[in-house]
């Protein structure tokens, strides 16, 4: 069969009658008239028009180094002719042996154990299953239970939706409930009238030990947290939230999995956020996504000496770690993320972040004198821009209803944005320049005005 030489409408004849996409809806199930991307450069993907669209949710969080690189391309295809695979069980090979070397360089303090995945599910998947592992082999077959948190995100596989704590309610597919703990949302734009960010703080970091207490320590296995709050809501937990919360898993003998699949990778200026930005060196760290830049499927978990070392050596004879993945540390995959990361430290990307988060900040922030844009929020350059909607009926669907119209104005005048009920969320490739930026929220802003027209009783 013959590629790139369909009609639109034929592409999407297809999409429609075989694809079933990820978090389908069923009401449009076979009748989604869905934006064709055909191609991309740079921060910009092209739809079948040949209109040009600024990528503003970044893919999922993902596209680092912008799309087009000719030297990512070429690095892939020499691994492919080179070694397209090899298994991982029982040979090595150079890409994955290098590629965890180079993660334990940048990772903090002792995470110098790297087990690659497929993606962030599956990271997080393995995070949850090393600590069953560590705690049956210390005896302690009980210390399972994980603690997260409303809003939280950590995947779609059964252990990592099990201890996603977003859109509950309105999920049709079974989870683990047994073993998780939610505790309270952790946003600060929630806080009671006049407490101050210090106290909400203790009041968050509290909600942690008491459940640990309530639970028992002996029940309890892993705290999982993300250093914000992605798919959330880009919900920013107050100053020194997850150093609080180190400390009571380390009073009760907590794993602490902090999980960097959105943050790792320069999204706030660090190769990781967990001990640049938030001051902590958790026991593991699971990562994707920027990892390739998007341009090929990997993820790892990372794990820390201190909980490697006291279940491994010459004593261990006949125990294993029976998790593993057919394409864990696929050669082509780790050959693209050392391409990733050589790009990154060479065009000096992390440092380029640094340099123009305060203005993406600043431009992000300035839409908060829209009578409809209820709040801002963001760090380093990932942000949110949330919708204030009142008026007789839902509020749920008028904020459905925000979020759809503002999405479809922002595509018209070309940009992409993700959104997520009353919110949009914007995490764009790290490469983006100031131009760039003023263009993205100039569209933005003139959609969010010409909705704020359909919506009379805005506040």
């Amino acid at each position: 069969m013959k590629a790139h030489n369909r009609s639109s409408q034929t592409i999407r004849d297809y999409d429609n009658k075989y694809y079933m996409h990820p978090w389908e809806g069923m009401d449009s199930f076979g009748q989604a008239d869905r934006t064709i991307s055909a191609s991309a450069e740079g921060i910009y993907v092209y739809d079948e028009h040949g209109n040009r669209l600024i990528d503003g949710p970044g893919g999922m969080w993902c596209t680092q180094i912008g799309y087009g690189r000719r030297d990512m391309a070429d690095a892939i295809a020499d691994q492919v002719m080179r070694l397209s695979y090899h298994s991982p069980w029982n040979t090595a090979s150079e890409p994955p042996a290098v590629l965890a070397k180079k993660l334990a360089d940048l990772a903090p303090g002792g995470l110098n154990n790297v087990f690659f995945t497929t993606g962030g599910s599956t990271a997080v998947d393995t995070a949850i299953r090393y600590m069953h592992f560590y705690n049956n082999r210390l005896g302690r077959p009980n210390k399972k239970t994980v603690i997260s948190r409303d809003k939280a995100y950590h995947g779609s596989t059964f252990l990592s939706a099990s201890v996603t704590g977003r859109d509950r309610g309105k999920n049709f597919l079974d989870v683990d409930r047994e073993r998780v703990h939610l505790l309270p949302d952790v946003n600060p734009l929630i806080r009671p009238e006049g407490m101050s960010l210090d106290d909400w703080c203790a009041a968050k970091v509290k909600d942690l030990e008491d459940a640990i207490v309530a639970l028992g320590p002996d029940s309890v296995g892993a705290f999982i947290a993300e250093p914000i709050l992605a798919s959330g809501g880009v919900i920013i937990p107050p100053n020194g939230y997850h150093k609080g919360c180190m400390e009571v898993c380390r009073k009760y003998d907590v794993l602490y999995i902090s999980d960097e699949v959105v943050t790792g990778f320069g999204r706030l200026g660090h190769w990781f956020a967990s001990k640049d930005v938030f001051d902590i060196e958790p026991d593991m760290i699971t990562c994707a996504k920027g990892l390739t830049s998007g341009y090929l499927p990997l993820g790892a978990c990372l794990i820390n000496d201190r909980i490697v070392d006291p279940i491994s050596g010459p004593d261990q004879e006949g125990v294993m770690f029976n998790n593993g993945y057919t394409y864990s540390g696929h050669p082509v995959a780790c050959a693209a993320a050392l391409k990733n990361i050589e790009i990154m430290e060479t065009e000096k990307i992390l440092e380029h972040v640094r340099e123009i988060s305060p203005y993406f900040l600043e431009r992000l922030h300035s839409l908060r004198d829209e009578p409809m844009v209820g709040d801002t929020r963001g760090i380093g350059l990932v942000g949110c821009v949330q919708g204030k909607v009142t008026g007789d009926g839902d509020s749920y669907a008028l904020d459905q209803q925000f979020g759809a119209k503002v999405d479809e104005k922002c595509e018209e005048m070309g940009l992409i944005v993700r959104p997520m009920a009353n919110m949009c969320v914007f995490s764009p490739p790290l490469i983006i320049t100031k131009t760039q930026i003023d263009d993205m929220f100039d569209i933005l802003r003139e959609a969010i005005r010409q909705v704020a027209r359909e919506f009379p009783q805005a506040a």
